[in-house]
Order: structure tokens, then C-alpha cells, then sequence
């Protein structure tokens, strides 16, 4: 289990999107539990998975020190937004990692987005891709800590690991819009930024554009856009890619925010509460 973090940084939840996929869930939340530095509660943004996946949530609430949270909503088509808003409301803490359950978590994940958290500023990570045959067997051993094969990673630039790399591309990084390049799957905020925006645009119902939106906003509030590079490492697990239904109402949805320089939709983070 991962150690506290001794320096003054702020408490964090670390919010995973899932989706009827508890074998890689499974991979997901191991590679959680050997972090060097654990979040300080765990809220997976469930939207609409079956009893399997909730009985491999209970089995890992218990072997963690720390809190795990399920929030889960009826499968009701496609609405990520919602259930990533209601993670939001749930949780406790006032910075929020944001990760899909199809990742496996370099060990210092959580520590690298710490060491560079700064207010006024909110962070997008990379991901280095791993193939089909590579998922299979992860999938297959797993029970175990996952270990990742350099040579069978895709986009292997994005998983060379260096704090002084990181700190020198963070310093280099001069206001950024370059939300075109923003991954969802790999994301952090000060929660209050969030409150700022009502958070994700509940208004996109298929897949697309919904990260760039976020970003989009937060930017228009004044919030800094910062990429973090050779740290913050993700492994993304093989999936064939679930098409942009949606991709003419996202587009506009998109483009309203940006041309129109909105930061607050009505229907987001505020419509939610959490006992």
C-alpha cells in the first residue's frame, strides 16, 4: 500500500469512469493500490454497469486504507458527463484526479500530478498505448500487481518517466488553448475551479468533444491549461474505439463555448447531491 506523501499538497480524490469492464477495472485498481503516495478517497463514476462490477468494488473498498466510493446511475445510453458530475458532488477532498478504469496507473501517477499542482492552473497527462495481445495477457494473470512491457507499449514517449523532464516542460508551457490535445482519460482540478464552470456539460450525450468542452471553459474563466509530460503515466488498455455518434451536436455544443466564450452551463455539478 502507498505511502503519505509528507510535503504540504493538497487532498485529493481520484475520480475513475468505468463502464461494464471489471476485468479491467480490476487491472485499473491494482495499479491504485501500488501507488507511492494514495489518493485520499477513491470515487469510481460508475454509469450504468451490472452487479459484477459492484462486487468487485466491494471486494476492493475492503482492501483499501482508504475510502472507496461507488456512485452509480441506471445505463441509460451514454451519459459520462452526468456520472462524472455526481463523482463530483460526492467528493470530499479539493483536488480531483480524473482517470478512465481502462488505465493501468504508472506507481508515482498520483505523486507526479501532485508535485505539480499549482491554483489556477488545471492538467492534462498523456497515455502510452498497449495492443490487443498485451491486453489479453494482462487481463489473463491478472490478481497481481500489472507489469508493463516496454517494448510492446505504443507511443512509448509518453511513458518514459523523468521529474526533471516534467519540471523543466511544465516551466517552458506559456498559456495554452490547445484543448484539441486535452485527454479526459488523464485529467486534474482544483474542485473549486469546477464549482466556477458547474462542471462537465451535461448536454453531451454521446462520445466527443465533452473533455475539450470542460477545458474549453475553464480556460474562458481565466483557469491556466498545463500538459504534464514524463510523469503522471498511463498505460491505456486495448479497446476498439465506440464511434462519435454525436459528433454534430458535440461539434456545436464545442464550438458555443469557444466562440461564445461561455464558462457556466446550466445543467451540470449543481444539479447533484451528496448525503
Amino acid at each position: 500500500m502507498g505511502r503519505k506523501l509528507k510535503l504540504l499538497k493538497p487532498k485529493t480524490s481520484l475520480i475513475i469512469s468505468t463502464y461494464n469492464k471489471p476485468a479491467v477495472l480490476r487491472l485499473c485498481l491494482e495499479s491504485v493500490k501500488a501507488q507511492s503516495v494514495l489518493p485520499d478517497e477513491i470515487i469510481i463514476a460508475d454509469d450504468g454497469s451490472s452487479e459484477d462490477t459492484r462486487e468487485l468494488i466491494n471486494q476492493y473498498a475492503a482492501a483499501f486504507s482508504i475510502e472507496v466510493k461507488h456512485i452509480w446511475q441506471p445505463d441509460e445510453g451514454y451519459h459520462l458527463p452526468r456520472i462524472q458530475n455526481k463523482a463530483l458532488a460526492a467528493a470530499k477532498y479539493e483536488y480531483i484526479i480524473q482517470i478512465d478504469g481502462d488505465l493501468i496507473l504508472h506507481s508515482r501517477f498520483v505523486e507526479d500530478h501532485l508535485s505539480i499542482c499549482r491554483r489556477n492552473t488545471f492538467i492534462s497527462g498523456a497515455r502510452a498505448l498497449l495492443d490487443e495481445q498485451t491486453t489479453h495477457e494482462l487481463i489473463t494473470l491478472a490478481g497481481s500487481s500489472p507489469q508493463i512491457k516496454a517494448f510492446r507499449v505504443g507511443k512509448k514517449y509518453n511513458a518514459i518517466h523523468s521529474r526533471i523532464l516534467s519540471a523543466l516542460n511544465y516551466l517552458l508551457q506559456r498559456g495554452s488553448r490547445q484543448v484539441n490535445y486535452v485527454l479526459g482519460c488523464n485529467m486534474a482540478f482544483w474542485k473549486d475551479d469546477l464549482i466556477k464552470i458547474n462542471g462537465h456539460n451535461e448536454e453531451f450525450i454521446d462520445w466527443g468533444k465533452e473533455d475539450n468542452d470542460i477545458s474549453m471553459r475553464l480556460i474562458n474563466a481565466g483557469v491556466k491549461l498545463r500538459f504534464l509530460k514524463f510523469g503522471g503515466i498511463v498505460y491505456h488498455l486495448f479497446h476498439n474505439e465506440r464511434p462519435m455518434e454525436g459528433t454534430s451536436n458535440n461539434e456545436r455544443l464545442f464550438n458555443e463555448s469557444r466562440n461564445k466564450k461561455i464558462t457556466f452551463v446550466p445543467k451540470g455539478m449543481n444539479q447533484h447531491r451528496y448525503p
